[in-house]
């Protein structure tokens, strides 16, 4: 029994690391990841790894082709069209929920976030910019306090491997610096309880961030 529950531990192990590393761009799209490699590197049979690659390729991250490999996958541009429909919608969502939840902890903390978002974007530092920009939707969903918005929005973002995306809108010229426009005024309308402008606006403002990632995949 003691040996199925060291099983589990590492079966969940090998989904989150295997995972994060596909988001955060370690691993490249087209990589053909080795069962062998990661079998010996976490000290386990190639079973636990066959598993955690079914799991991801439900997701979306990975394409196991049969006698050939496990390859990772990157989102074609009408799947990243669509997901960013399903993003505008669930935000925007977001917006109007947290805006009608008052005087949240979250607001504390998307104020700060902005804080350290005008930094970044006066100093150029487009990494942090980045980092931040993950943090203030993040904020927004959890603001919201809905667990089914939350949990279909964590699969969404797994399946955009949303970290690698962000950098290439943030590319464009002068996108950081409206980005950052974009998120004081979702702000100001959350903190003024107007969840209808809120909502709209965040869909304005996701819609706008799916035009300059576009942009940037087209260079």
């Amino acid at each position: 029994m003691a040996e199925k529950n060291g099983s589990g531990s590492i079966q969940g192990r090998l989904i989150t690391e295997v995972r994060r590393r596909i988001i955060d761009g370690e691993v490249a799209p087209g990589v053909n990841l080795s069962e062998i490699a990661l079998a010996e590197e976490f000290g386990v049979s190639r079973t636990p790894v066959r598993e955690t690659f079914k799991q991801l390729q439900t997701e979306g991250l990975v394409e196991i082709r049969p006698r050939v490999g496990t390859f990772v996958t990157a989102p074609s541009r009408r799947e990243i069209t669509e997901l960013f429909v399903m993003k505008e919608l669930l935000e925007g969502a977001a917006a109007r929920l947290m805006a009608q939840r008052g005087r949240v902890p979250e607001l504390d903390r998307l104020e700060e976030n902005l804080r350290q978002a005008d930094l970044a974007v006066a100093s150029d530092d487009r990494e942090r910019y980045a980092e931040l920009v993950e943090e203030f939707h993040d904020l927004i969903i959890v603001g919201a306090d809905n667990r089914k918005l939350e949990a279909h929005y964590r699969t969404l973002m797994n399946q955009l491997a949303y970290s690698r995306l962000v950098t290439t809108s943030l590319s464009q010229p002068g996108r950081p610096h409206q980005s950052g426009r974009e998120h004081h005024h979702v702000l100001e309308l959350i903190t003024a309880k107007d969840g209808d402008s809120a909502e709209h606006v965040m869909r304005e403002h996701v819609r706008a961030s799916r035009r300059a990632l576009l942009a940037g995949l087209d260079t």
